[in-house]
């Protein structure tokens, strides 16, 4: 199960069926879980724990030291969860002591080949990143989020569930729940209603967000003003309060 020509530091903890191709490095304080296969040519460092059943492909590095001026050494974590496709020339760093100290994936995802996954940046369930997606450190993507091509996602944005931005987005404010994103810089181009659809969202519901959607930004209002308006529709809708929770938290501001 790990080839000859790999390299596994002696404390590096393997589950009994991981798979490790050749010229694979594994450094001490890597934990994988049952089921994972790792392809040649990976550099693994730690703290880095990996769930069960991942795919890593070659010449993606994983777990290493944070790219922040800050950093002095601190123990700090990479922590991937269950099932995740990771494809070739990913990079995903720890986290930093000041921002949390772990960088964390959910379980499910789909990340292609050459997305950076900067320090303290965590990511859900069920998300999609297609190839050259870079994010900054402190970024927070919800689950179900689908990043097209070259989306750059500037520090401490957050996206929210279901959202989805374009080939080539420059984003530099928090995207809210189940908006459309393209451009460089990012604005709004709608609901994503075929997301949507894909995911059994029921007409009724995928109205009555598009009603949400032309409060929140068709309707010439302040974003205080746009929440209590939309509180009306989150009485019949919870995805629409889904919306609102979201609005209210943000500190960055989002696109509009």
């Amino acid at each position: 199960m790990i080839d000859p020509r790999a390299i596994i530091d002696p404390k590096a903890e393997l589950a009994g069926d991981v798979q490790i191709g050749p010229y694979s490095i594994i450094g001490p304080d890597v934990v994988i879980g049952a089921g994972t296969w790792v392809g040649p040519h990976v550099v693994i460092n730690g703290p880095t724990r990996i769930g069960r059943d991942n795919k890593i492909f070659q010449f993606s590095s994983l777990g290493e030291m944070p790219q922040d001026k800050k950093y002095q050494g601190e123990p700090t974590l990479l922590e991937i969860g269950d099932r995740n496709v990771i494809r070739e020339f990913c990079t995903f760093n720890r986290g930093t002591a000041q921002g949390g100290g772990v960088t964390r994936i959910g379980d499910d995802n789909w990340i292609m080949a050459y997305v950076h996954l900067a320090h303290d940046c965590i990511v859900a369930n069920h998300t999609i990143f297609a190839n050259n997606t870079s994010l900054a450190g402190h970024v927070t993507v919800e689950d179900h989020v689908i990043l097209g091509g070259f989306t750059q996602v500037h520090q401490f944005c957050t996206l929210g569930v279901h959202c989805f931005t374009a080939f080539g987005s420059g984003i530099a404010k928090d995207v809210p729940p189940y908006v459309m994103a393209a451009g460089h810089p990012a604005a709004p181009h709608g609901l994503n209603v075929e997301g949507l659809r894909r995911r059994g969202f029921a007409a009724e519901t995928i109205a009555q967000l598009r009603r949400a959607y032309k409060v929140l930004y068709r309707s010439n209002l302040t974003l205080k003003a746009a929440i209590e308006q939309l509180r009306a529709l989150a009485a019949e809708t919870p995805e629409v309060e889904t919306l609102i929770r979201f609005l209210e938290k943000s500190s960055r501001g989002i696109l509009r």
